[in-house]
């Protein structure tokens, strides 16, 4: 149980930061500093390896 919440948790902060990301490219498209996508990014990449993990975690702990 506290897997799948885990889970369901890293799912919403990764579609998060993938709005987050959309957000940053669109301000720096408009002008803004070039250091709202960076940082965005490193958000994205940070929120889809704890994803990955829990996913990981969530099958190894399915198959046996």
């Amino acid at each position: 149980m506290t897997k799948s919440i885990s889970t369901l948790i890293s799912a919403a902060g990764a579609l998060i930061s993938v709005l987050l990301l959309a957000l940053a490219v669109g301000e720096y498209r408009s002008g803004a500093s070039a250091l709202w996508p960076a940082a965005a990014a490193v958000i994205f990449l940070g929120a889809s390896c704890t994803l990955v993990r829990d996913l990981r975690r969530a099958r190894a702990g399915t198959t046996t």
